[in-house]
């Protein structure tokens, strides 16, 4: 376990009875709540937490924001909150970001692209005016995609060099085939965009059965060398990474990669950029 207290930039907290989750599916069709992920992190000594939305029914983005805040009640060490909006709409989403801006811990928005069957999604110009607007409410973007987008998601970030953005999952190789081009030449390119960082987060779920840590350290490696400790921040995932591992081995995992590192870039991976990012 790391000697000093961390910041998990990556929780999921979800109510099924509160709100509506139209992806869920066993085993992770039921509420987490803020006592499970306490006792699934026991052991775990995390001093903040950031709150990813779910990718609740669109029109309930405000709704997950506030009950979110009820949640930060109940665990204080909630600390910031990341919330879905239909960025596709280009400016029309300056509405809804009235709002979400406006409510307390409110840090950046992520509008998932992952599953588009257009591998330029991202690069429609409502879809990208959508991200622009971000900057006028300082807000930041996070990135959540499967990695046949990651070349359009380079683009992205060209088309918003105003926007901080944070690259979820390290856009979710495809470990469980083996696959490591081209996403390890693009997660090169991508990170030689100065207002880019990178979540290790999300990375035992794309490695399918049987994966050990072994099978993982190849493209952790990729994520680290191209980012650098000082852009890249860790995630929990919690509670989809338990699909494949439970909270402690996976931050044995981290703590395996990075044992190398001086403690302040251990420092700055499981603290540092998360705090600076999300202006904690």
């Amino acid at each position: 376990m790391p000697r000093f207290p961390i910041i998990d930039s990556h929780l999921h907290l979800w109510d099924p009875q509160r709100l509506t989750y139209p992806w869920l599916f066993p085993p992770l069709d039921r509420p987490f709540l803020p006592a499970d992920f306490r006792a699934a992190s026991a052991g775990v000594e995390i001093e903040a937490l950031v709150f990813l939305e779910c990718d609740a029914a669109i029109d309930q983005a405000y709704a997950e924001a506030q009950q979110v805040l009820a949640w930060a009640e109940e665990e204080p060490r909630i600390a910031a909150m990341v919330c879905n909006a239909p960025l596709e709409r280009g400016d029309a989403v300056r509405a809804e970001l009235d709002r979400l801006a406006a409510t307390p811990k409110v840090r950046g928005i992520r509008r998932i692209y992952q599953d588009q069957p257009d591998l330029t999604y991202c690069l429609r110009p409502d879809f990208v005016a959508g991200v622009r607007a971000l900057a006028d409410y300082g807000l930041s973007f996070d990135l959540c995609l499967k990695h046949p987008h990651l070349g359009a998601t380079i683009g992205l970030a060209d088309a918003c060099p105003n926007v901080p953005m944070v690259l979820d999952h390290i856009a979710k190789p495809g470990i469980a085939a083996g696959l490591m081009q081209p996403w390890a030449d693009q997660m090169r390119e991508l990170a030689r965009r100065d207002n880019v960082v990178c979540k290790l987060s999300g990375v035992a779920t794309e490695a399918g059965p049987g994966w050990t840590p072994k099978s993982l350290r190849p493209y952790m490696d990729v994520a680290l060398e191209a980012f650098g400790p000082s852009r890249i921040m860790f995630g929990g995932d919690w509670p989809v990474a338990t699909l494949a591992i439970t909270y402690a081995d996976w931050v044995a995992v981290v703590d395996d990669l990075i044992r190398d590192l001086s403690e302040a870039e251990q420092r700055q991976i499981y603290r540092d950029t998360a705090r600076s990012f999300y202006r904690l």
